[in-house]
């Protein structure tokens, strides 16, 4: 009506709740919520399905070719490139290294050499939930383990040295990240203050991205392995290493026999078989009383 006063208009209160605008990375093994207009199975776009498929592919050669699991952040391109090229350097040098899985050493070719892959962590629970060869317990474990961002290495064979090879490459090159200390962070705060300028926009600046990098499992022939099994894992002797210490073994028992044999030489050897003789007769013959 005219010259009435125009009323403000609030919004009524929604019962529901906001929603968060964190993203978050955790692996939901519970089957999908079936709605009444939901097209059942799901139709994923190619982009979609070509990862569902190269993560099924990757699960299912893990009982054959080990997966290490890791958490990344603040990679950018450059650095994983850069990295990439630093594990295939450490894996060159133990080229020649026989693994547990080849009899002889052989040169690897290209298409051998372990290969790191980002992950998308949805899709990959996903593939984890519908892929029926692991037990539900190592389902489980996987997905409370994982909380962020995934990457997998991948590994052509069991070769303990190179995988011992390549993870102390990988401390080394991304060193685990520092906390911050309450000095550093006061310093901060009081620096974030000092450039503010009431009325005046704060001019943004990007931080400088740390890299980090955490070992948090794998898989090795179709069982999970935490971070400090494969690091036991990674100390396994080579594949010479351990024929060495069953030769070793079986030849052990012949070797204290031919000792005893040469130190029991000439009239040694009729005292050690009358002893020994001895020892096989009963301690209590007939007429006789056992020694006091």
């Amino acid at each position: 009506m005219l010259g009435s006063t125009p009323r403000l208009l609030l919004p009524l209160p929604s019962s529901r709740p906001a929603l968060s605008q964190a993203r978050t990375y955790a692996i939901c093994l519970r089957p999908p919520v079936v709605y009444p207009r939901k097209t059942v199975p799901r139709r994923y776009s190619e982009r979609k399905t070509y990862l569902y498929n190269q993560y099924i592919r990757l699960l299912q050669s893990s009982f054959e070719r080990p997966l290490i699991l890791f958490e990344h952040s603040d990679f950018s391109a450059t650095r994983l490139i850069q990295l990439r090229a630093e594990i295939a350097e450490a894996v060159t040098k133990h080229a020649k290294t026989p693994s547990l899985a080849t009899p002889s050493p052989a040169p690897l070719a290209l298409e051998e050499y372990p290969t790191f892959t980002i992950l998308r962590t949805s899709l990959f629970g996903v593939a984890l939930r519908d892929l029926g060869q692991f037990d539900e317990s190592v389902r489980r474990e996987v997905a409370k383990s994982i909380q962020s961002t995934l990457a997998v290495l991948s590994f052509p064979t069991l070769n303990p040295p190179q995988l011992k090879a390549v993870l102390r490459v990988l401390a080394r090159s991304v060193p685990p990240r520092q906390p911050k200390t309450e000095a550093q962070i006061a310093e901060e705060k009081k620096a974030a203050e000092a450039a503010f300028v009431p009325g005046r926009r704060p001019k943004r600046q990007r931080p400088t991205p740390v890299p980090d990098l955490k070992l948090i499992g794998a898989f090795i022939e179709g069982r999970l392995f935490k971070a400090e099994g494969v690091q036991s894992v990674a100390e396994l002797p080579t594949l010479d290493g351990l024929r060495a210490q069953i030769v070793g073994l079986l030849s052990a028992p012949a070797a204290q026999l031919s000792m005893v044999l040469n130190e029991a030489s000439g009239a040694k050897l009729a005292r050690t078989l009358e002893g020994f003789k001895k020892s096989l007769e009963p301690q209590e013959q007939e007429g006789e009383t056992p020694p006091s």
